[in-house]
Order: structure tokens, then C-alpha cells, then sequence
């Protein structure tokens, strides 16, 4: 069952399910969840290797972030690949998964977001893969709503996250062990 914007209003005031929403989410969300925006866009370099027991992503370089009362923008070619870290932070509950839709104009622009599931349990920012896949450059600014969060209530057992992007980090240092 997805959650509709009255209970999810309630839960971000009574049990901070999401920090840094904007004002707009707060007081006129759309659809039944919330908007997430870029805080931050990262460039991937190096290596990446993923092992069975053993996982390394590649470095990264943070080349925009979104500042309070600035206006910061970066073009994004065609076949550029970046990370995106939201501002809004999640803190989900142990009856709560989150999953996400790309805004209508991030794709209308030729951009392609790619997602993942938000576990029970998981605290932090998220992480997004953003390519164009376009064939336009687009300038794209921080703080720009991107990707739309629906909150799914869980039935039964679930098990909290336990894995290492618990807090939002956006690479490994090197080779990790998985949990």
C-alpha cells in the first residue's frame, strides 16, 4: 500500500521520516509522496570491482552542490554519467520501503535516472545514477526537483538495512567486505 501525503505529512512531523523537505513539499506535496532534489552531482573515475564477498566502487568528484540562497547550475552532455545525493535525508521506520519515479521532465529532457529500493531501516541521503541519454546537453540546477519518492507500508516481517551506505556515503574507500 503506498502511503498518501496526510500520513506522510504526519510521519515527518512526529517521527522526522524526512528531513530538508522543501517548503513546497511541506505545505502542497503532489501525487501521494514527496519530491527529492540535487544537493550534490558527482563525477565517477578510477575502478570499480565487484567481487563476491568483496565490493569497490570508483572514486568520485563532487563538481556542483547546492547551496541555500545560491544559484548553482552544471551541463550535463549527452552520455554523461553522474551520482546525484538528494538533500532530503530519509530515516525510515521498519515498516516503511521506499521507491522512486523520475520526475516527467527529467526524462522529457533526455535524462535518465536510475534508482534503487529504500530498505526498512536505512538513515541518510540518497544516491541516484543520472545519465543523458539525450541527445541535448542540459543545465541542470542544484536543488531542482528530480526524482519522486512513494512510500510503501511493509506487511509482515522485515528485516532492517544493515549494509555500508547506511548515512548517504557515495563511494568505498577501497575493497570492502560485504555484510
Amino acid at each position: 500500500m503506498i502511503l498518501g501525503t496526510d500520513i506522510l505529512l504526519k510521519l515527518v512531523k512526529e517521527q522526522n521520516l524526512v528531513e530538508n523537505l522543501s517548503e513546497r513539499e511541506l505545505t502542497n506535496p503532489e501525487g501521494a509522496g514527496f519530491d527529492f532534489r540535487v544537493g550534490e552531482l558527482y563525477r565517477i573515475k578510477g575502478n570499480a570491482f565487484l567481487g563476491i564477498n568483496e565490493r569497490q566502487t570508483p572514486e568520485v568528484e563532487l563538481v556542483a552542490k547546492y547551496e541555500d540562497g545560491k544559484v548553482n547550475s552544471h551541463v550535463i552532455m549527452p552520455g554523461e554519467f553522474y551520482l546525484v545525493k538528494t538533500i532530503e535525508k530519509v530515516n525510515t521506520p521498519h515498516n516503511i520501503t521506499i521507491n522512486f519515479k523520475p520526475r516527467t521532465t527529467t526524462f522529457r529532457s533526455g535524462l535518465h535516472i536510475r534508482t534503487g529500493n529504500v530498505a526498512p531501516g536505512y538513515k541518510g541521503e540518497l544516491i541516484f545514477a543520472l545519465k543523458n541519454d539525450g541527445p541535448v546537453p542540459v543545465t541542470l540546477e542544484m536543488g531542482a526537483r528530480i526524482v519522486h519518492a512513494q512510500f510503501h507500508l511493509v506487511e509482515g516481517n522485515a528485516n532492517s538495512y544493515k549494509g555500508q551506505w547506511q548515512g548517504g556515503r557515495v563511494t568505498t574507500k577501497g575493497k570492502e567486505k560485504q555484510i
